[in-house]
């Protein structure tokens, strides 16, 4: 398996959390009632998964060794940099809205689902990105011994960055509310209605 091979089942255990944010904040927005519990939840596995775990890969394996290997810093890989900072402001407003809406902020819902929908819509076009025009540009310039190298340096950020046995613990999180909020894989919201 490559290194962009590993990269690209991760986005597909992201896009899962993401299917999830966009059902709760859909709900939220058409009035129903949906646990702020699944808005923490979301917020965990994105800090820790998606952007500590996942991102700190790309950024600190991936995307320096794609420059040395001829790729420049300032196209692809600079814009998802950029879309990396996006995201972590709209997970930061989404948990202050969190907090603010557990302290009855009448305003906070409507925060909610307003950063919920932006990091949604960020990450999957982000995503799409990655898999269909930055890992088939690093696919074509890493080496074997990159790949070995990299999939070493992936291997010590999982253990040193969300710990043994975590990965497994978020694919549970995501099955679990996956199950809360009765969300099907490949099932879109107006499906479930």
């Amino acid at each position: 398996m490559s290194a962009t091979d590993n990269l690209r089942e991760e986005h597909q255990v992201i896009l899962r959390m993401i299917r999830i944010l966009t059902v709760a904040s859909d709900r939220l927005d058409g009035g129903e009632d949906v646990s702020l519990d699944v808005f923490k939840k979301a917020v965990d596995f994105i800090q820790t998964f998606a952007d500590r775990c996942h991102h700190g890969k790309e950024q600190d394996t991936l995307f320096p060794l794609l420059s040395q290997r001829g790729i420049p810093a300032g196209g692809p890989i600079a814009v998802m940099l950029m879309e990396h900072e996006q995201g972590r402001r709209y997970v930061k407003g989404l948990s202050d809205a969190v907090k603010k809406c557990e302290l009855r902020d009448k305003d906070a819902k409507n925060a909610i689902v307003e950063n919920a929908r932006g990091y949604s819509k960020l990450l999957e076009q982000h995503i799409y990105k990655e898999d269909n025009i930055l890992y088939p540009m690093g696919d074509r310039v890493l080496s074997s011994s990159d790949n070995q190298e990299l999939s070493e340096k992936f291997e010590k950020i999982e253990k040193e960055i969300i710990g043994e046995g975590k990965h497994k613990y978020y694919l549970h999180v995501i099955s679990e509310l996956e199950k809360e909020l009765n969300i099907t894989v490949g099932e879109t919201e107006h499906e479930h209605r």
